[in-house]
């Protein structure tokens, strides 16, 4: 199938479009949790006993591989492996939990995580009542190539939960031993890329961005060796597993593998099972239904790589894989939030060619659809594959809208004013990329300062970022365009930074802050891991302790040099 791609070019008039730019492993016992106050009204309303999952609704919607044991193969007809995790060796330690994932997903008593034997849950090595382990079969395109099957190598699906709201989700462990699809590797992750991941999944949510979620970070003794920069300095490092949940696990490369395999019957059962649990806006009945499917991942995932962007965030390894059906972000690799405005800033050290760059990210959105999309052609008939190439041709236009929407937000504008608001978003960021300004605090400090105080230059010199931008020679007329905006929005200038400083996040998880709480970590530390996780559930929200810690303030020196790399 030929597919157009879509190229979008930085420059000043246009870079907003990019840059603004139940088996053998069933456990049928439940475990009693005791509160230390059993007669306490708060734990009373919480369910005081380890959830019960379950794997009926995907076991028996799909067939199963039919080899036994966790030894890697080539897996065909199939969605899913059985695969047990691997407990892991040594004292295991519960560096982090997040509250509110206990208490409003799971119904448990944050008082749970006091107990020794929890911690055996959380990192796989007792099973939850219910759980039937599963790996599952995926493919994917991996930097623009097709890399054969890939699948959950050290991720264990346990089961879903349904909570008392009605929600389900599905609990899966990352770093829990190996499957059939671990390759070469020892199905394990290590603390540093399992800190960053447990902290910025929750801390994306808070953000309000669509994410996965992470209930817990439990490290262990056992040593993993990783080449972190491949450069061949092989080290020991210390395992640790992530329990994280989404509504679903199933991605773009969950469809590619089953039509690289021909195996047209299972793609449409997995397209008839996610559209039917999770689309329930397309009637299932619709002889159309894979094509609004697909309409809509390709909107959904416009949006999510969007709100990436307004928040200055970077998938480092945006393969077919990684993309969620749901457009959720997910498998927390290498990423990162940009610092100084730079448009061809790249996240993760092992992308050489810059593929994953924060101004590619819109271009990897629609690279991975034409990949979808490719993928369900098999299952269109002739007049729905022209219109999904109608809809694929839809995505710039779905990106750029949704993308000036978020970004007249950030300015703190209510209503568009589409003949030149587009080029006031984009002389802004063209100042930035010029005086390297910083993304976050530029906007944030855009929502502190009053309108006098940038009408007359006088900025106060704490508001660092903002003092970078107004070296620009343009400034003042970029100032001469936006305060007239501002005045035709509010009538008082209080009300504005008000509504701006509840757009305009004030902490984002910079690598030197993940890096400093690693460093801790490694050494049993987890003050800093669970400082990050307090101060990132209220991101817009200045916070005495944060400030004591310079997370609002310039990046420290010794972070230059950081770099975040695929091995994990």
């Amino acid at each position: 199938m030929e597919m157009t791609t879509v190229y979008f070019h930085m420059t000043l008039a246009n870079c907003f479009l990019l840059c603004l730019s139940c088996s053998d492993f069933s456990r049928k016992h439940e475990w009693q949790l005791y509160s230390h106050n059993a007669s306490s009204s708060s734990c009373s309303a919480k369910r005081d006993i380890i959830p019960t999952l379950s794997c009926k609704k995907l076991i028996d919607a799909f067939p199963l591989d039919e080899i036994d044991g966790n030894y890697v193969h080539t897996v065909k007809r199939c969605v899913f492996s059985e695969s047990p995790p691997t407990p892991l060796k040594g004292p295991l330690k519960l560096a982090a939990v997040s509250e509110e994932v206990l208490e409003s997903i799971l119904d448990l008593d944050v008082s749970a995580s006091l107990y020794e034997d929890f911690v055996l849950y959380l990192s796989g090595s007792k099973l939850f009542p219910g759980s039937v382990p599963l790996a599952h079969r995926y493919g994917g395109h991996q930097f623009g190539y097709w890399a054969g099957q890939l699948g959950d190598g050290r991720a264990h699906l346990l089961g879903e939960y349904t909570s008392r709201k009605g929600e389900t989700w599905e609990l899966q462990l990352k770093g829990s031993g190996k499957t059939p699809y671990s390759r070469s590797g020892d199905g394990r992750a290590v603390v540093r890329s399992s800190v960053r991941e447990f902290l910025c999944s929750e801390a994306m949510h808070h953000l309000g961005v669509p994410t996965s979620r992470a209930a817990s970070l439990v490290l262990s003794e056992e040593p993993v060796l990783r080449d972190q920069f491949y450069n061949g300095s092989i080290k020991k490092e210390r395992g640790a597993v992530v329990l994280r949940l989404a509504k679903s696990w199933f991605r773009i490369g969950s469809l590619e593998i089953l039509t690289k395999s021909g195996e047209l019957d299972l793609l449409r059962k997995i397209l008839d099972f996610v559209i039917e649990e999770h689309f329930t806006s397309i009637t299932k009945n619709d002889p159309d239904k894979y094509v609004a499917f697909f309409s809509t991942v390709l909107n959904e995932t416009a949006h999510m790589i969007a709100q990436w962007m307004s928040v200055g965030f970077a998938h480092g390894v945006g393969n077919t894989d990684n993309f969620s059906l749901l457009s959720i972000t997910i498998d927390y690799g290498p990423f990162g939030f940009m610092e100084a405005y730079n448009p061809n800033f790249v996240p993760n050290s092992s992308d050489d060619e810059e593929r994953y760059s924060i101004g590619a990210q819109a271009n990897v959105g629609l690279f991975n659809l034409e990949k979808l999309l490719e993928a369900l052609y098999p299952v269109l008939n002739p007049s729905q594959q022209s219109w999904a190439k109608h809809v694929l041709k839809g995505y710039p236009q779905i990106y750029q809208k949704r993308f000036q929407e978020l970004f007249i937000a950030k300015l703190g504008l209510e209503e568009q004013d589409e003949s030149d608001d587009g080029y006031l978003i984009a002389f802004l960021l063209k100042m930035m990329e010029d005086t390297r300004a910083d993304f976050t605090m530029t906007f944030r400090q855009l929502s502190e300062v009053s309108a006098l105080q940038l009408q007359s230059g006088s900025i106060p010199k704490e508001m660092w970022a903002l003092q970078d931008l107004s070296m620009h020679e343009f400034f003042s007329e970029w100032v001469n365009m936006y305060l007239p905006r501002l005045q035709r929005a509010y009538q008082s200038d209080e009300a504005r930074q008000h509504r701006m400083k509840g757009i305009n996040p004030r902490y984002v998880l910079r690598n030197w802050m993940a890096e400093s709480a690693i460093r801790k970590a490694e050494n049993d530390d987890f003050s800093e891991v669970r400082l990050l996780q307090e101060v990132l559930a209220r991101p817009y929200t200045e916070q005495a302790r944060a400030e004591e810690r310079h997370y609002a303030s310039r990046p420290p020196r010794w972070a230059q040099g950081l770099r975040v790399s695929c091995s994990s």
